[in-house]
């Protein structure tokens, strides 16, 4: 999933029970107003929204994190931070975005996966803190949206079709796949040559 589609997902848009999650929306920043900073509009493209399967491993971590968040909430009582979504309309009076807004009501309450210990929402900045460690103290020049590279050049080395991946990746077109996630080393052009060598009594 992309860096805005992770942290859009409220637990309604993940159904344990059938190990799905649905994408069907973005979260952005905007210069922040007296309303908030954080606004959800539709996802990249019309392609871009989908529907993925819930693996094992982050099956487990879901149920497991759900139910800390839920602890949380006990722990925080009144003082536990949640949202709901206010409507930007557009000269035309059409809705074009929401922005994230706290929420002392449970009217039209939200219930985002990705906050912090007492409920506050920051979009995508938890993972700033993170990703500084894996830079500085690791020495890894990676970004959380790099993921999705990895995600895509070890489906494709485990024989999973070109064109499975890219729909999980919300591509349209599997030339984007091809061109923009799938990454070439030295070792893997050389198992290119072994494997066409092992190969040859067979043609």
């Amino acid at each position: 999933m992309r860096t805005g589609e992770v942290f859009a997902l409220t637990w309604d848009d993940i159904d344990l029970e059938n190990r799905t999650i649905k994408i069907t929306k973005t979260v952005y920043a905007k210069d922040k107003s007296k309303e908030g900073r954080w606004y959800i509009g539709s996802t990249k493209t019309e392609g871009s929204q989908r529907e993925v399967y819930i693996c094992d491993t982050l099956y487990s971590i879901l149920v497991n994190y759900k139910e800390q968040q839920y602890r949380n909430k006990k722990e925080f009582g009144k003082k536990y931070k949640y949202y709901s979504l206010k409507e930007i309309r557009n000269k035309y009076g059409k809705v074009v975005e929401y922005v994230i807004v706290e929420s002392k009501s449970k009217k039209d309450r939200i219930d985002m996966v990705f906050t912090k210990r007492n409920g506050l929402y920051s979009g995508t900045d938890v993972i700033k803190y993170p990703f500084k460690i894996i830079r500085n103290e690791l020495g890894i020049k990676a970004r959380f949206y790099d993921l999705r590279g990895s995600f895509a050049t070890t489906s494709l080395r485990s024989g999973c079709e070109i064109k499975d991946i890219a729909e999980v990746l919300g591509h349209r077109r599997i030339e984007t796949t091809e061109e923009y996630y799938i990454s070439s080393t030295k070792e893997d052009k050389k198992n290119v040559i072994i494997n066409f060598d092992k190969n040859l009594h067979y043609i």
